[in-house]
């Protein structure tokens, strides 16, 4: 038996159809791509939170040894590309070490000090936070 092929098939797409097709992905990118970003910059924020307990630890333990925090390690434990780190002044009896964002991350700043206080000092426009006693881990403010 032959293979009838009909001729009268559409094939392709008409233009209104392409038209429809892109404007549904670019309604799913408008919606989706704000979400990622802010996953995103979640993400990296715990390679500040994690480096400041490392280095919080390394005082400690420097303290143990010297009975003093003069003269303390100051550096990150772990490689970061988002954030710079930097001890201060410290005391015999006091320390602050301060995380600062840089290229993706710039405007966030967090801080540990010796009695363990976590703080969020900045945090860039659109989030909130900003001055909080906790490290702001979310958009909304949250820790």
């Amino acid at each position: 038996m032959p293979l009838i092929v009909s001729r009268d098939l559409p094939r392709g797409l008409t233009l209104i159809e392409l038209m429809v097709v892109v404007a549904i992905v670019g309604i799913l990118a408008a919606v989706g791509y704000p979400s990622y970003r802010d996953h995103v910059l979640r993400g990296r924020i715990g390679e500040a939170t994690a480096n400041l307990l490392d280095m919080r630890i390394a005082a400690e333990r420097f303290f143990q040894d010297n009975r003093t925090y003069v003269g303390m390690p100051c550096a990150a434990t772990s490689p970061t590309t988002n954030f710079t780190f930097a001890c201060g002044t410290p005391t015999v009896t006091a320390y602050t070490i301060t995380a600062t964002g840089t290229s993706a991350m710039s405007g966030f700043s967090y801080t540990i000090t010796h009695a363990d206080a976590r703080t969020t000092l900045t945090v860039p426009g659109g989030w909130s936070g900003a001055s909080a006693t906790c490290w702001v881990m979310k958009k909304d403010g949250s820790c």
